[in-house]
């Protein structure tokens, strides 16, 4: 999901709708989708929430009320939001957009999954991550 398929649509219209909280993604073909800024912020791409490897992502929470301040344009490949939480070091591709666009219920099922795993609530307060203990060696 990081890089450009050449097989991916690249949104013809972009438009942040405040008030309910989605980004729309318009195509030449005539479709358009919503991302919820919440399943957005969630799926992050940048290393603050997915980490630098598998099992170092960090569980977001208390998302659900989150909205884009700014979006900026990345080249000619991706999208850089600016949330109310003040996180921006996610950038969006083409790919990632699309792949939310298109895979909402699976994505959604498997936050929940998460959530439900972590036995932590959806609108629970971030917390900070745990200071490290022990020694280096």
């Amino acid at each position: 999901m990081t890089g450009l398929k050449s097989d991916t649509p690249v949104p013809t219209g972009v438009v942040v709708h405040a008030l309910s909280r989605v980004l729309e993604l318009q195509y030449a073909n005539g479709e358009s989708y919503r991302i919820p800024f919440e399943l957005m912020r969630v799926y992050s791409p940048s290393a603050e929430v997915r980490g630098h490897g598998p099992g170092q992502e960090t569980l977001q929470t208390g998302k659900r009320e989150v909205t884009i301040t700014a979006l900026e344009g990345v080249g000619h490949y991706a999208l850089q939001p600016t949330f109310s939480d003040g996180h921006n070091s996610g950038i969006y591709s083409w790919d990632q957009l699309y792949e939310l666009a298109t895979h909402q219920d699976e994505l959604w099922a498997a936050y929940f999954e998460q959530l439900k795993a972590a036995g932590v609530d959806r609108d629970a307060p971030m917390t900070p991550p745990p200071a490290a203990h022990g020694h280096c060696h």
